[in-house]
């Protein structure tokens, strides 16, 4: 759906993406991470056509967005990080202007409306003069002429910015249902917005992309933690010659037990078994045996951390 090959952009001798390459394919949902200045809004602003490439091709659906850009943003809805919304149009005015922008048939508008108004939970809000609406509500809009043409590509930048809890699990549960017909695309700093609908994460760090991993893949551990009665020459003895472990490290401190952090070459929820049966026939008393905690916020610390 999405094929995106050795893109680089630069402003002026400032690198933003540097030679980026990913592909997503219909139906995914993907969370695209980065600390401010990651390049994360720049790949965005290039794949809707918004800025052309200084290097690399962008396609969507197989064409290519800088030589055939309005055909590109036919297929795409956009959600900016700042919402710009028209503040001095109502509601049902404002998404009648961007009906007729995306060449919506006149005769088609008043359904597309209606249902980009029900999918964002709009009614009561509708005849409102966009100013006086709250921040929650003018991000509602947002998304609703993000959506108002049945994109079959949807790009949200902080898509639940200045939303309270509610309206969070309402977006949420928006963002599934328009994944069933549509590739998303979430760019957002709140990692349990991407735990919560993203399948798959791309993660950008000083212009380069660092990660691209399915989530359930990324947050398998490789560590483990075990505490014992036995000092660190014997625990070492019994438990360096099986093959999964690639490194002991003895955590100090303690109250008389002996804590242990195991590098493994493998799952550790597949390697823990085999540990807890080398500790027991060795005749060690095991108090704890657990994976190390690995999840997408730790990831994204480890990486941006490393540039």
């Amino acid at each position: 759906m999405i094929e995106v090959e050795n893109l680089t952009r630069k402003y002026g001798e400032f690198t933003a993406v540097d030679n980026v390459s990913f592909s997503i394919g219909h139906g995914e949902v993907i969370g695209l991470l980065g600390h401010n200045g990651a390049g994360k809004t720049t790949i965005m602003k290039v794949i809707t056509g918004y800025l052309e490439p200084t290097a690399g091709t962008v396609k969507v659906d197989g064409v290519d967005v800088t030589s055939e850009r309005i055909s590109v943003q036919e297929k795409i809805g956009y959600l900016p990080e700042n919402c710009p919304v028209y503040q001095d149009m109502h509601v049902v005015e404002y998404l009648e202007y961007v009906a007729e922008l995306r060449a919506i048939p006149e005769e088609k508008r008043a359904a597309a409306i209606r249902q980009a108004i029900d999918r964002t939970k709009l009614h009561e809000k509708s005849s409102s003069l966009i100013s006086t609406l709250s921040r929650g509500y003018r991000q509602r809009v947002g998304v609703a002429q993000a959506i108002l043409h049945q994109p079959q590509i949807l790009i949200l930048d902080e898509p639940t910015n200045g939303l309270d809890p509610a309206q969070i699990e309402e977006m949420r549960s928006l963002i599934r249902t328009l994944s069933e017909n549509a590739t998303v695309i979430i760019s957002t700093h709140i990692m349990q917005e991407v735990h919560a609908v993203c399948d798959r994460v791309l993660i950008m760090s000083h212009g380069k992309l660092a990660v691209d991993s399915k989530i359930d893949e990324l947050e398998k551990s490789e560590r483990v933690s075990i505490t014992v009665d036995k000092d660190e020459s014997t625990v070492s003895s019994l438990l360096k010659p099986l093959s999964g472990i690639r490194s002991l490290k003895l955590n100090p401190g303690g109250n008389g037990h002996k804590t242990f952090h195991l590098d493994v070459s493998q799952s550790a929820d597949e390697v823990v078994p085999e540990i807890a049966k080398k500790l027991v026939e060795g005749g060690c008393n095991v108090y704890a045996i657990h994976p190390e905690l690995r999840n997408l916020e730790t990831v994204f610390l480890e990486v941006t951390s490393k540039g």
